[in-house]
């Protein structure tokens, strides 16, 4: 039995659905929901939290919440812009769940979470003197502080200067394993999801597209919208590579293509091709190549591929080995 369990759940917000979700999560495991903006991601994280109506089931260890209010859920909550309340100062802010559920060694776990969160010298500051950071930790302490079961984070990184983000990545690691959670992790970033994520599950428009191991997803998609979405290219049908399938179709890495102008390549797979579009990128090129109608998007290093300008519209060819086709 799943820690936590999704049934067929959908939530209509004007013409926009969460439509026939179904996820299972366990205990302890690092959930990723991964996927681009007005997706559903957040009004997936409202309606586990019990912010949203919803049909179907949501049953936690086999109970059924879904009629629960939120503050019964034992669910912590960090939202992307974290949602501090602006009147109250660090310390009420993180111990704002007291006013409304009894809190199992208040003190000592206030004082191990201001100690791992590094925020001693906060405590008394003004919600508004806060650093993006620093807003983060005190929003990550007062969900913590609730003693929740599972926790959602929506966004967490989106505020937090890229130069930060790999050591809150490796915070919010520590923190799942300190606390004992249970975490469901929005994002549309796909180095937070590899880094962070036991399992994934990609929405496209309300839908669940994938869900899997971390690396099963993210290197391979399973239809064409993921790959898309993952930003997979080269996608072109099968019966190019002679395998006679229509419903199938393939991807080959543009890195992984090798281009000549001397017609001596070796590769597994040799095509002919006009070069339609060559740029100049630092050290490499970014090569576009018509195969038969087929548009190919090719990255060659200038070292690798000489005279890629004086070229243009000439026919050139390029290949790739069985070993770097990934089928979708």
């Amino acid at each position: 039995m799943s820690y936590l369990n999704l049934k067929n759940i959908v939530s209509q917000v004007g013409e926009f659905k969460l439509d026939n979700i179904n996820l299972n999560i366990e205990k302890n495991e690092y959930f990723v929901l991964l996927g681009q903006s007005g997706s559903g991601k957040t009004r997936l994280l409202e309606t586990i939290a019990g912010l949203n109506t919803c049909s179907g089931n949501i049953l936690y260890k086999g109970l059924d919440i879904s009629l629960l209010p939120s503050e019964k859920r034992d669910i912590g909550f960090v939202y992307q812009d974290f949602a501090l309340f602006p009147n109250l100062k660090v310390e009420k802010n993180i111990k704002f769940s007291q006013r409304y559920k009894h809190i199992k060694d208040a003190d000592r776990l206030f004082a191990d979470l201001v100690d791992f969160l590094k925020l001693g010298h906060l405590l008394n500051r003004n919600i508004k003197e806060l650093s993006g950071g620093e807003k983060q930790r005190v929003a990550i302490a007062r969900a913590l502080f609730s003693k929740p079961k599972i926790l959602l984070l929506d966004e967490p990184l989106s505020a937090i200067d890229p130069t930060f983000r790999n050591s809150i990545m490796k915070s919010l690691k520590e923190i799942h394993k300190r606390y004992d959670l249970t975490t469901i992790h929005v994002t549309h970033n796909f180095r937070e999801a590899s880094y962070l994520a036991d399992k994934i599950a990609i929405i496209i428009d309300g839908k669940i597209g994938q869900i899997g191991k971390s690396d099963e997803v993210l290197n391979h998609p399973k239809n064409i919208d993921v790959a898309k979405f993952l930003g997979f290219k080269n996608i072109f049908p099968t019966s190019m590579l002679g395998i006679e399938d229509k419903t199938k179709v393939y991807s080959v890495d543009p890195n992984l293509v090798r281009v000549s102008n001397k017609f001596d390549l070796k590769t597994d797979y040799i095509f002919e091709g006009e070069l339609e579009e060559c740029m100049g990128v630092v050290d490499h090129y970014k090569i576009f190549i018509n195969v038969h109608g087929h548009h190919f998007f090719i990255k060659i290093l200038k070292r690798d591929y000489e005279g890629c300008y004086a070229n243009k519209n000439s026919i050139i060819q390029i290949g790739f080995n069985k070993k770097d086709v990934s089928f979708i």
